[in-house]
């Protein structure tokens, strides 16, 4: 099998190559990414050389080039996408050109060299949800609640209409809050860790009172996994980790297992627009796909500080500016 991956170089595809290349050493991958501030190269020293595996710099908004990487291969899985919801309420132009332009290239290029698609999507489609309500699922009506959200649901759509008109064939995944090795330090759980491994005090918006659910990236993509291969054509999955988690309780764990206490905690400004929770009904893909979260919540914690404690120089050179001025400047922020 041959799969052109779109942003392979961020958190989730980079991860997802690593996972894909050690289950199927046979297949042939080519990594798509146009290298923006949360596309890091380093995340891949470790395939870069392996005969399966081949990297172009390039945008997805690129139709000659993506035209030309979808001819011979059997499947797009698309990763790539503006994903930061404080980026999208500053200034959504990047997001509609990469979340909605993007999918629309993939999607005709698909579309023309008859190639199966694969979408990676969010929990934030489905908006806001209160403490006790019913869980998302695959059947919740669409209620994005930021630049960020509801541009990802315009590609959902998008891939959806392509289905109906084109007959191409495509899947869907909507996943929770992803964490793991690789993840950009502008991201709460890497932020956090990294903060205080610098001896920094972590932001908390508002009372820290916003529920999440996480997912650890190798449970998440073992789930995009089972859809390629088992999931029903024009079907969309939602992949959760049943782990829900408010901010503050998330936060008092990472100083737990850090050995830190809550005079690291910092409490800011809440963001405009902050959805009080996110939770996913994952019964689908369980019944369907016989798939569920294995990774432990407070095993895979433990693993990601670890994995940041030792790869400090990865870390490092984000936070510094090195790879992202825009980034140093909203770091500091928050600091």
């Amino acid at each position: 099998m041959k799969l052109l991956i779109t942003g392979g170089a961020g958190f989730i595809g980079s991860n997802f190559i690593h996972y894909w290349l050690k289950k199927y050493p046979d297949d042939n991958i080519i990594n798509l990414d146009v290298l923006t501030y949360a596309g890091n190269l380093e995340n891949l020293a470790d395939v870069a050389d392996s005969k399966n595996y081949q990297f172009v710099k390039g945008n997805i908004c690129d139709e000659k080039l993506v035209d030309g990487l979808a001819k011979n291969i059997d499947l797009i899985a698309h990763f790539a996408a503006e994903t930061h919801v404080d980026r999208s309420v500053m200034d959504s132009g990047d997001f509609i050109k990469t979340n909605v332009e993007g999918t629309r290239v993939l999607l005709d290029a698909a579309k023309k060299n008859n190639v199966r698609f694969h979408h990676i999507s969010t929990d934030e489609v489905f908006g806001s949800l209160g403490p006790n309500e019913p869980s998302f699922n695959e059947k919740t009506p669409y209620d994005p609640r930021s630049p960020y959200s509801a541009l990802k649901a315009a590609a959902d759509h998008l891939v959806r209409s392509y289905y109906h008109t084109h007959k191409l064939p495509i899947t869907i995944s909507n996943c929770t809050n992803n964490y793991g090795p690789y993840q950009f330090p502008e991201k709460l759980l890497p932020l956090f860790i990294t903060n205080l491994l610098e001896g920094k005090k972590v932001p908390i918006y508002g009372n820290g009172q916003n529920i999440r659910d996480w997912i650890h990236v190798d449970d998440h993509n073992a789930g995009v996994d089972m859809i390629i291969k088992k999931g029903r054509i024009g079907e969309t999955y939602c992949l959760g980790g049943n782990n829900e988690l408010t901010n503050i309780e998330l936060t008092k764990k990472i100083l737990e297992l850090m050995g830190k206490g809550e005079e690291m905690i910092k409490y800011v400004k809440d963001r405009p627009g902050h959805d009080l929770r996110y939770a996913m009904d994952i019964s689908k893909a369980k019944r369907e796909l016989g798939w569920e979260p294995k990774i432990k919540f407070e095993d895979g914690l433990a693993k990601t500080i670890e994995w940041y404690k030792n790869n400090k120089d990865w870390w490092k050179k984000i936070k510094s500016g090195e790879y992202n001025e825009y980034y140093k400047k909203q770091y500091e922020k928050l600091s």
